[in-house]
């Protein structure tokens, strides 16, 4: 699965930003990497040609059904709010329900001149951003989309106007949960003009991140809707209050896209959990691509051993599963299939959780511990078996590829396996029993520690026995504990885990990312890391409007973060994209969105 956010774990994903996903049991991908078709010999990788958005590109005829899967059933349709921040609702709401900008496949954004002309910066101090709304784009029930809808987006995701539950109230009967707020707080006023058709943001310190705003994954919700359920007057989301937010806000946590007005190529005709959403055209799409699918499907298969099964017996026409070994070989041998192995913003980690008392407590222990094991070792065993370029990640922020890398890790030995540096740590810090029976300097026992990964996933479990294998030899003992893909998000939350491996499935929006996952208190900072220096660092990040500046500052933050070893990134995640040749215009999308990012121009090759 994975996580998704400013980054985003694909499968499930909880996050602060407006950037991130969680993965637990899939991968996306997009930047570099191979691709092929089982009826022909050797890889020609259009991605590699630097041709990603343009890869199986083709004219379409009218008709045909394309069911594509999903690797986690839905759970609650709030993409917005932090449980329901998952790469699943991601790909789903992206057919039906609009934003700004919208994440490529070479890895950044492009305008959704469906929604709006044109989004620019008109103004520096006070930074002032300009969207000029389409004059056609309105929700399917003839409620035009106007700044009223941003007001609302605005308002939900600010932290203050429909402030988070309070702790005490789990079943968050109260206030909105928002997957970040980032960017969202620094708003000073969101208003309309022109009949509500030019949107005038004006910002109290400026964002980065801007082009992040309104979309980046994160689709607008229809306001008149939450309106009028919340007894709010029609078109004044400038003054509804908390509790009418609150209400608007669970509403769209528990009701799928059938029930209420959306926006998109194609409307969500039925939904059947844990099974499949169908979508059919909406005759009221304006939109410059009209879809030419009778049907689009999104089938819910949590198992990827079942994926190429269901794709040779022609039950599904698209798979985007994790890639392993044998499932690769599997999809090779299916006739008539095009394949994409690739990279993007996917990248796998071990994270430890801060709130146990002694990995919270001994920065010492933590070093050693990322030093002993052996990246290498990892990716030989595991994801190098079909992907021999994969290698040691370098960076919390940044992938090989974006403007802004640079390995940060390699120098430190974490991820080395060297095992004599990883002891030195311990004895210097008085530790005893190194190698044997390991214990802190005041003589408590270190461990047994759990591995949690998400169950069914063949990598994960390896990643965790070569974490076991490498940490016996440091004297401490490792459980192996797998949990249902359903139930990493309270994993996470709840902080039931010592160590957890998954991935997170960034946006194109890097300092929106770092602020949602390593800021004390943010929305994906799941492990309790706090380090002042690193919140102010990426503070300025995030007003920093040159991006020059602004990955530099993500760098000198990153280097902190290394030292603390809170988090051990492994590697960039390879991606694997099956489609029957049949169909064009679908394409590894190696970001949040994933490959339904342009679900209009699906359709039967012409």
């Amino acid at each position: 699965m994975r996580a998704h956010s400013s980054a985003l774990a694909r499968g499930i994903t909880l996050a602060a930003g407006l950037t991130l996903v969680l993965t637990a049991c899939s991968s996306g991908g997009g930047g570099n990497g191979g691709s092929g078709t089982s009826t022909s010999a050797g890889l020609a990788s259009c991605t590699t040609q630097g041709k990603a958005d343009t890869c199986n590109s083709g004219a379409r005829k009218s008709g045909g059904t394309f069911t594509y899967t999903l690797e986690k059933n839905i759970q609650q349709w709030n993409i917005q709010d932090a449980n329901g921040n998952t790469f699943e609702n991601a790909e789903a709401l992206g057919v039906v329900l609009p934003q700004v900008f919208v994440p490529q496949p070479d890895l950044g954004v492009a305008l959704n001149t469906d929604l709006v002309t044109s989004a620019t910066q008109t103004k520096a101090s006070p930074q002032t951003l300009v969207y000029k709304i389409n004059p056609k784009a309105s929700w399917n029930d003839g409620t035009p989309i106007t700044a009223d809808d941003f007001i609302y987006y605005w308002r939900t995701n600010d932290g203050k106007d429909c402030p988070p539950p309070p702790a005490s109230d789990s079943t968050q009967t109260k206030g909105c949960l928002p997957q970040s707020t980032a960017g969202y707080d620094r708003i000073k006023s969101v208003t309309g003009s022109d009949g509500g058709k030019t949107v005038t943001v004006v910002m109290s310190k400026p964002y980065s991140d801007w082009k992040s705003l309104f979309g980046g994954g994160y689709p607008l919700y229809p306001a008149h809707v939450a309106e009028k359920l919340s007894g709010a007057k029609t078109g004044d989301a400038a003054h509804m209050t908390a509790a009418q937010m609150t209400k608007g806000w669970q509403y769209f946590q528990k009701t799928p896209p059938t029930k209420y007005a959306t926006a998109g190529p194609y409307k969500m005709q039925q939904w059947v959990d844990n099974d499949h959403a169908t979508f059919v055209p909406d005759p009221k799409w304006w939109g410059a691509h009209k879809p030419t699918l009778k049907r689009l499907i999104f089938k819910v298969i949590t198992d990827a051993t079942q994926e190429p099964i269901a794709l040779q017996n022609n039950e599904v026409q698209g798979i985007y599963p994790q890639p392993e070994v044998d499932l690769v070989k599997q999809v090779k041998n299916i006739p008539n299939v095009t394949y994409t192995i690739g990279n993007g913003l996917d990248w796998e980690h071990f994270d430890l959780n801060l709130h146990n008392p002694v990995l919270g407590k001994y920065k010492p222990l933590r070093q050693a511990m990322f030093t002993a094991i052996s990246i290498k070792d990892i990716v030989a065993k595991t994801v190098g078996q079909f992907d021999p370029k994969v290698k040691q990640l370098g960076s919390h922020n940044y992938v090989p590829g974006q403007a802004g890398y640079q390995d940060n890790v390699a120098g430190t030995g974490q991820g080395s396996g060297d095992l004599a540096k990883a002891k030195k740590y311990l004895t210097d810090a008085k530790f005893t029993g190194v190698g044997k029976a390991l214990k802190t300097p005041d003589g408590k026992a270190v461990g047994p520690f759990n591995c949690r990964y998400t169950t069914g996933n063949q990598i994960r479990q390896s990643e965790c026995q070569i974490l076991q294998s490498d940490l016996a030899n440091l004297g401490i003992k490792v459980t192996i504990k797998p949990i249902g893909a359903a139930d990493l998000g309270t994993v996470l939350t709840q902080h039931k885990y010592d160590i957890i491996v998954f991935a997170w499935v960034a946006s194109p929006f890097p300092t929106s990312n770092a602020q949602q996952i390593w800021s004390t208190g943010g929305g994906g900072n799941y492990g309790g890391y706090s380090n002042k220096k690193v919140d102010s660092l990426i503070n300025q990040a995030v007003g920093e409007t040159d991006q020059a500046k602004a990955a530099a500052l993500l760098n000198q933050a990153d280097k902190i973060m290394t030292d603390d070893a809170y988090v051990l990134p492994l590697y960039q995640k390879p991606t694997f994209l099956a489609v029957q040749s049949r169909f064009v215009n679908v394409r590894d999308n190696a970001t949040n969105v994933g490959p339904p990012y342009n679900t209009a121009e699906w359709g039967l090759k012409k």
